[in-house]
């Protein structure tokens, strides 16, 4: 009885606390909290390097954080040496190979980087000794290795080559170009010539240059005293000499005074990768900057409740997502609000992009809606002070920037002040989608026409991988696919010379992933094929087809090939398939003229038997193949064909470039052998 009696009292009592309270008005946020942040301990050795020294005993562990603080330079004909230079710095000195280095490194546990920029270095406390040896003997005595160059220089090549397929390289390089100018240090890009330019000559200049101890800043932190960093800095950095280092100043880039409207070309894409960015004038540490950041993570900044989020996934379904930036600069500042779209809301996507940036532009957003971002970045300011080299981080950019020097300490309290006023104030100035590059990558004649709109001119312009525009010159009017394909077929020979063709052998040889391998590929009419690869002599890989049965044969063991890969495995063994195009079923349509890296050519859509679709491009000039791409559940894969040479009359190409997503490779074909005899086992099921 005495417990009911309690069990109904706390009963009574909750009802009447839960009647009082008004649970539709929530609470208000308190002020914001104190920030307690570390203080470094910072001092400059005789050379001018500035060391900033944070303590942190709970791990046994010291990093060291050495950066340049340098202008951006104008690289020119050989841009991307700063960035091998700086990664070549770790590959060998005067006393060290890069073997020897990586053991040393890996002998102590320990890490080391380098870059353009400087270099990072962390170990236990108590081999920190051994780890500043190896560190400083990187940064005084670096090689740069002409091997090591070269693998670079290849290693460059290959991404560019993957790069050419990939939409959101092709954006950047057309944002580089087309926002700040090629002769901008930002608007510079990479080409196959810039990288192949770069000698080591050019690597020791930068590093003699640039790497100067009065333009540095040495920043420790971890399980060590001030006495015992400031023993180590004189120990292995007072000896490092400084020079001085050259400055550079540049003119804020030209905006556009109105909307720019731009298309690249991504063949065998179903969706557009979007964007719509500008230039903006807004430096670390500006009064705007914290206020500009809240008005951002509103509208797009990666939270599932932002604007463009919100309206182009959840409400409209265009995208799986939709982002935007506002970063700050020493030089330019950037605005980006992009997604990947599908190509036929291409023009919807921006659509929207604009409204929410107008909506900011025009409404008070709601003070819940605030309240939610600046909790959020609040939580993320708080979280970020756990770790020991943020103070490191706050530090440096003070100096660096010349910020106030309780600029991190009143962090807080300048976010929790930002209000829906000074939203609207932000995106009044920084949201200017009037004064936009508006860049769409996909397939462009299904975008282009509906992109007019967007510009007051009423041109959409096309540009290339590299930035350049594209001016196809326009096909004559009585052009037909067939013609493209009689035009090709008399480029690689003559219908006679195909015919008088029975089998030809290529062998070549290729580089994936650093592992070299060669390969054979046996082809006999009627549709008899046999492809084998080999590493290092053995055999790794055989696919085969005998006119009705295909296999393939790996280290997982064999598998006979069914469905859908038999019908692409027979279309693929046809030889010479060009000539047969309307006897077998081919579908073609021309879809017109187009550039392949400064090369024009005419376009065609190419449909085989089984419905695969491939886009393939032949030379305006020759009438040779030059490209062919094609999209599977795998993946694009873009396949380039250059330096034909002549065999029995045929031509062949001697080079094929293929990639497949972010892979790809280079085929050289060194024999190339017609009507030899082929072991009819090498067809064998």
């Amino acid at each position: 009885m005495k417990k009911s009696v309690i069990f109904i009292l706390a009963l009574l009592v909750a009802f009447n606390i839960n009647a009082q309270l008004d649970r539709s008005t929530p609470p208000k946020p308190g002020p914001a909290p104190k920030v307690n942040i570390g203080k470094a301990q910072t001092f400059e050795l005789k050379n001018g390097l500035k060391v900033f020294v944070v303590e942190n005993d709970k791990v046994p562990v010291v990093s060291y954080t050495l950066s340049l603080d340098i202008d951006p330079i104008v690289e020119g004909e050989k841009a991307g040496y700063s960035s091998i230079a700086g990664d070549l710095m770790g590959s060998g000195t005067s006393t060290r190979s890069k073997a020897q280095i990586d053991e040393a490194v890996d002998f102590i546990g320990a890490t080391l980087n380098t870059s353009s920029k400087g270099m990072y270095a962390s170990s236990l406390k108590k081999h920190s000794d051994e780890l500043l040896n190896l560190m400083t003997d990187v940064l005084y005595n670096p090689s740069f290795p002409a091997e090591e160059l070269e693998k670079a220089q290849k290693q460059m090549l290959t991404g560019l080559k993957s790069q050419k397929d990939d939409p959101k390289a092709i954006a950047s390089n057309i944002k580089s170009v087309l926002r700040f100018g090629k002769d901008h240090p930002y608007g510079e890009i990479l080409t196959e010539a810039s990288v192949e330019a770069i000698t080591v000559d050019d690597l020791k200049s930068y590093y003699n240059t640039y790497f100067r101890p009065n333009v540095a800043y040495l920043v420790i932190v971890g399980d060590i005293s001030v006495k015992e960093a400031k023993k180590q800095a004189k120990k292995y950095f007072a000896q490092w000499e400084s020079k001085e280092v050259p400055t550079y100043k540049y003119e804020f880039p030209a905006g556009f005074e109105t909307p720019k409207v731009v298309v690249a070309n991504k063949d065998g894409s179903t969706q557009s990768t979007i964007s719509l960015s500008y230039n903006v004038d807004l430096k670390p540490g500006h009064p705007d900057a914290i206020k500009a950041r809240v008005m951002n993570s509103i509208l797009g900044g990666g939270s599932f409740s932002a604007r463009l989020f919100q309206n182009l996934r959840e409400d409209k379904a265009f995208t799986y997502g939709a982002y935007s930036s506002l970063s700050s600069d020493e030089l330019v500042g950037t605005f980006n609000a992009g997604a990947n779209v599908r190509t036929s809301v291409t023009d919807s996507a921006f659509t929207e992009i604009i409204y929410e940036m107008e909506r900011m532009r025009t409404e008070l957003v709601e003070e819940a809606n605030l309240q939610l971002v600046k909790n959020s970045l609040t939580g993320s300011f708080s979280r970020s002070l756990e770790d020991p080299a943020t103070v490191a981080r706050f530090a440096l950019n003070i100096e660096k920037y010349n910020l106030p020097a309780d600029y991190y300490e009143t962090y807080l309290e300048k976010l929790n002040a930002v209000s829906t006023a000074d939203i609207k104030a932000m995106a009044e100035k920084y949201l200017t989608p009037d004064n936009a590059l508006i860049l769409a990558v996909g397939d462009v004649p299904n975008m282009r026409a509906s992109l007019k709109k967007f510009a007051k001119d009423g041109k959409v312009e096309m540009y290339d991988f590299y930035g350049n525009m594209v001016k196809a010159m326009p096909l004559p009017a009585d052009l037909t696919a067939e013609k493209v394909i009689n035009k090709y077929i008399k480029a690689i020979g003559g219908t006679e010379a195909i015919a008088a063709v029975d089998n030809y052998i290529l062998e070549g040889t290729m580089n994936v992933q650093g592992m070299p391998l060669s390969m054979k590929m046996y082809s006999r009419r009627p549709n008899h094929q046999c492809v084998e690869t080999y590493m290092q002599g053995n055999l790794v890989s055989k696919q085969v087809f005998n006119g009705e049965a295909g296999k393939v044969v790996s280290p997982m063991g064999e598998q006979k090939i069914e469905g859908e890969m038999l019908e692409n495995m027979k279309a693929e063994s046809v030889m010479f398939p060009e000539t047969q195009y309307a006897e077998l079923g081919y579908q073609l349509e021309l879809l017109g003229a187009d550039n392949v890296d400064g090369q024009d050519v005419v376009k065609l859509k190419v449909i085989s038997p089984s419905g695969k679709e491939q886009t393939v491009f032949y030379s305006r000039n020759t009438g040779l193949k030059v490209k062919e791409v094609s999209t599977s559940p795998q993946g694009t894969m873009a396949s380039t064909y250059t330096e034909y040479a002549e065999v029995n009359g045929i031509k062949f190409p001697k080079k094929m470039s293929q990639a497949v997503g972010p892979q790809s490779f280079d085929i050289t074909f060194e024999s190339i052998k017609v009507n030899e005899d082929i072991d009819a086992s090498k067809f064998d099921i």
